[in-house]
């Protein structure tokens, strides 16, 4: 079990890997397992994995399915064909790192329905693994078709399912979900399992103090996530371009930063909101603004009350980083998710790396911090802090639905417990 978590929330009572493998014996069955394997690839070859971290992340799972004889057949996606092969998107490529990571000599067929694919699952060896072609390649599949769901069963001769795929929890197609109504057993792997743990468990039962950092650019990507978490949450961080679309619900000249002008009078009951339920909320009361939207633009900190005509503010300031920094201190459990500014650009990292930072101190201190996928993760990695924190989701909006109280269709179609 997560430190401080129960192992499943009421709500994750969800079929396990280990417990479909108490259940049926695996030896000899094939299993089919819907994994996120969408890497980056490199610009010049389009062929070389340039991170394998989705690929690290599904170890586990594909070692155990292996170790208990279990004829594993891999479905997956990478990159966005829209229902077309295309040949740059093809999932052969990761065969080479994988077979390195698990052990094990990847097999690989250029299709994931029909009877070419039928003829080489049945002649599997116990152990053996089989990368299906990119499921995308068919349109059915983000429309979950039931035909399309119902060949992808056929054709892998699997009756056991397995999805440690988190990253496409959130969607309802047919490989993540469609496909279960095909299945005797559906389980969760490894990593979905610890995803659901870290993620529910910070909406279903943190540990207190909960704070949430929320960053980016747009306030209306991340509306529902700050709703949500105002039910939870003892304090909320506001970072990013957002803050501005704030700012002018309080009245503030933000110069010319970015605002959503639609979205000031959501901004102005969100803040009446964490008033009324008593969250303390945060905003920045400094600002490092620019006199243009570059990487070499001039720079200045100043108050959130002294942005000049024609600036625009991409990171928070040196105050609020502080402050931001010593009240993260005080918590006990920590969601991130989005940035505090431009971090591409270094002269306005600081905010960013700085979060990143304090999480870190406070993951040393004994507290659960929770990176949200995204640009978060990025960030995180950037810095070098990634082992520094409890939990880095492989899932960004599959994160960001968890954390708005979402049940993901990917997670609702497993067995139940």
């Amino acid at each position: 079990a997560v430190r401080g978590y129960a192992t499943t929330t009421p709500r994750a009572a969800k079929l396990g890997v280990e417990a479909m493998a108490s259940k049926v014996d695996l030896n000899g069955a094939n299993v089919l397992i819907r994994l996120d394997l969408n890497v980056p690839l490199s610009k010049e070859d389009g062929k070389t994995v340039t991170n394998d971290k989705r690929l690290r992340a599904v170890v586990p799972t594909l070692k155990f399915l292996s170790e208990q004889g279990a004829k594993t057949v891999i479905a997956t996606h990478i990159g966005r064909p829209k229902g077309e092969v295309n040949e740059g998107m093809r999932t052969n490529v990761v065969i080479p790192r994988l077979s390195e990571l698990i052990d094990v000599d990847v097999q690989y067929i250029d299709d994931c329905v029909g009877d070419k694919v039928k003829a080489a699952t049945a002649d599997m060896a116990a152990g053996g693994v089989t990368l299906l072609e990119n499921v995308r390649f068919y349109g059915g599949e983000t429309k979950n078709d039931p035909e399309l769901a119902k060949a992808m069963a056929e054709a892998s001769n699997a009756k056991l399912y397995v999805n440690d795929a988190f990253g496409t929890a959130h969607r309802a197609h047919a490989s993540t979900a469609g496909v279960c109504a095909h299945m005797d057993l559906c389980a969760g792997g490894f990593l979905m399992d610890k995803e659901l743990q870290y993620l529910q468990g910070a909406v279903e039962a943190p540990e207190k103090p909960l704070a949430a950092v929320i960053g980016g650019a747009k306030v209306s990507t991340k509306v529902p996530v700050i709703e949500s978490l105002l039910d939870k949450c003892d304090s909320v961080f506001i970072g990013g371009g957002m803050i501005f679309t704030f700012y002018k619900a309080l009245g503030k000249d933000v110069g010319a930063s970015m605002v959503e002008e639609d979205l000031i009078p959501m901004a102005a009951e969100l803040m009446k909101k964490a008033e009324a339920k008593g969250v303390k909320f945060f905003l920045p009361s400094d600002v490092i603004i620019a006199d243009k939207f570059a990487e070499d633009a001039e720079a200045k900190n100043v108050s959130v009350d002294d942005i000049p005509d024609g600036w625009m503010g991409l990171d928070i300031g040196s105050e609020s980083m502080a402050t931001f920094s010593s009240e993260l201190k005080k918590c006990k459990t920590v969601v991130w998710n989005g940035p505090m500014g431009v971090f591409e650009f270094e002269k306005f990292a600081k905010g960013t790396f700085g979060v990143a930072d304090a999480l870190a101190a406070a993951t040393d201190a004994g507290a659960i911090t929770i990176i949200g996928g995204g640009d978060s993760v990025a960030a995180v990695e950037l810095a070098g802090l990634g082992p520094k924190m409890s939990h880095i989701s492989t899932g960004g909006g599959a994160s960001l639905e968890l954390l708005e109280g979402k049940v993901l269709p990917g997670v609702a179609a497993l067995s139940d417990l």
